[in-house]
Order: C-alpha cells, then structure tokens, then sequence
C-alpha cells in the first residue's frame, strides 16, 4: 500500500522536473481511497486526545500497540503474553516445544532446561522448520494461528 501511495507522489515529482512551475499548482500525492473502499473499519489506534485546559491520560493521547495495551488492560484482557516458555523439560524432534504465534516468523530466546542453565541465546523461528537451540539442544516449533494469506499482506 505504501509503494501505491508513492506512485503518484512519483509522478508529480517528474512532471514537475521536466515542467516549469506555476503559480498555485496543487497535487495530491497521496491516496486514501485504498482505505476507504476496504471492507475492514479502521482501526482505533489513536486517542481522542485531551480537551481544551486538561492534561491527557495515557488512555487520551495513546497511539498504536500502546493503546492497544491499555485497552486491553482496561477490559482486563493480556494483549501480550509474557509468561516464560515451559523450560521444565527438553524439546525433542518428537516433542518439541510449541511457541504461540500469530505471525510467520518469531524471535525466541532459550536459557535452557532446567531454566537458566545456560547463557540467554536467541534465535528465529518460522512456521517451515523446527529449530534447535545450539547450547543445550532443545528442540521449538512454531504454533501458528495466523491467516493462510498473511504474506500476501507485506
């Protein structure tokens, strides 16, 4: 979407070097017809902000995963999970250990088994390959829950 938007800032961009300048020549560069035609609503990533003499709150000027956090700390809800991956025993090839995952691709950190036997070691996961923490041998799987189409999307 981002590479559409450039398109016709592109554009304007080469007309206006091969073209002399007028006087009030406008031009939008961007488009926001992509969004507005989408089936999906907007999402309320932005806080309404502060009113006129007031001093906003977190849950006014938040934007973004911020406030996606406090909303769901609102509504009592854990948008992250931060709770330590299950180090009381060894992934195996057979067994290994499943790490939650809405995304193709995750960053994981192993310590070992029992936890912190060895040095924090950090590696990457994707839904195609099991991979095996070099230290202490510890096998981990991506456990996808994301749309089939995600790629399509970046």
């Amino acid at each position: 979407m981002f590479a559409a938007a450039l398109r016709p800032a592109a554009l304007v961009a080469r007309r206006a070097v091969f073209r002399p300048t007028r006087a009030a020549v406008s031009a939008r560069a961007l488009s926001v017809s992509a969004a507005r035609r989408s089936e999906h609503p907007t999402p309320q990533i932005y806080g309404e902000g502060a009113k006129a003499g007031e001093i906003p709150t977190d849950e006014n000027q938040s934007t973004g995963l911020e406030r996606l956090q406090i909303l769901g700390a609102i509504e009592g809800v854990e948008v992250f999970d931060l709770a330590p991956l299950d180090s009381s025993r060894v992934g195996t090839l057979a067994d290994p250990i499943k790490v939650y995952s809405l995304e193709p691709e995750r960053i994981v950190g192993c310590t070992g088994s029992p936890a912190e036997s060895h040095e924090l070691l950090w590696f990457t996961l994707n839904r195609d390959k099991n991979r095996r923490c070099p230290e202490c041998g510890s096998v981990y799987a991506l456990d996808y829950h994301g749309s089939d189409d995600h790629a399509e999307h970046h």
